[in-house]
């Protein structure tokens, strides 16, 4: 397989020559951080113990956020790692009531056949242990709602296409970096996915090649929010160490 860069420049110049292509451009890497090993070690269990404490939240507060912080939490998602850097996603982001009660509306409609018999019984007994239904008032009372979109090809002003290399994989990690980003602001969130979204294509005047990834809620909770008595798996169980 033909490697599309190459450390030696000359041999770069000629992979772009023969596969005419643009060579690619690089600059030094300035901005990584470099810790001792203390302090690596010591960062790395303060950004779990941090992390570890984000939870899923479906009891929101109406308390305004400022919008500043939204953004600046969207621009921390769009530094995520992606196929090629072509950046496959779409932010919309809704403050408007009205829109937020159509999406509501739509969504439990969508919810009420899933667990109305859409859904097979080995799903819902996986639910069981959340106490999740069809009734999202949250999706009206928080803040914001947060749609990522994944697009699978970028649509030129002249009518033709590009496609997106991992559009799906790069709208995971970009929505994870997100979710990371509210956390630390202080913001509470709640994951929502009802299948299917194409509804929201269509509230949110979304063209058709961008497919609804995560419906994103983002709020403060209430005071009185409580979450499931869930755990996570240990690290034995989600990892192994090839020596």
């Amino acid at each position: 397989m033909l490697r599309l860069y190459h450390r030696d420049k000359n041999v770069q110049r000629l992979i772009c020559k023969v596969l005419n292509m643009a060579e690619p451009q690089h600059i030094p890497l300035e901005d990584q951080r470099s810790y001792s090993i203390e302090e690596t070690v010591e960062r790395s269990r303060n950004f779990y113990h941090e992390i570890k404490r984000r939870r899923t939240v479906r009891d929101f507060s109406d308390r305004p956020i400022p919008r500043e912080v939204i953004e600046n939490c969207i621009l921390a998602a769009g530094t995520a790692p992606n196929g090629a850097n072509l950046q496959p996603w779409h932010f919309s982001v809704v403050e408007n009531p009205d829109v937020k009660t159509a999406i509501r509306k739509a969504a439990e409609q969508e919810e009420e056949a899933f667990y109305n018999g859409k859904a097979p019984q080995a799903w819902l007994d996986a639910l069981a242990p959340l106490g999740t239904d069809s009734s999202k008032p949250f999706l009206e009372i928080a803040p914001f709602l947060i749609v990522i979109f994944s697009k699978s090809h970028e649509q030129r002003d002249d009518g033709s296409t590009v496609k997106n290399y991992y559009a799906n994989e790069s709208t995971g990690i970009a929505t994870g970096f997100l979710i990371a980003a509210l956390h630390d602001a202080g913001l509470a969130t709640l994951t929502h996915t009802p299948s299917p979204m194409k509804f929201l294509n269509k509230i949110l005047h979304r063209p058709s090649h961008e497919r609804p990834f995560v419906l994103l809620v983002v709020g403060y909770p209430t005071d009185d929010a409580v979450v499931p008595a869930i755990s996570k798996k240990s690290l034995e169980e989600i990892s192994d160490f090839i020596d």
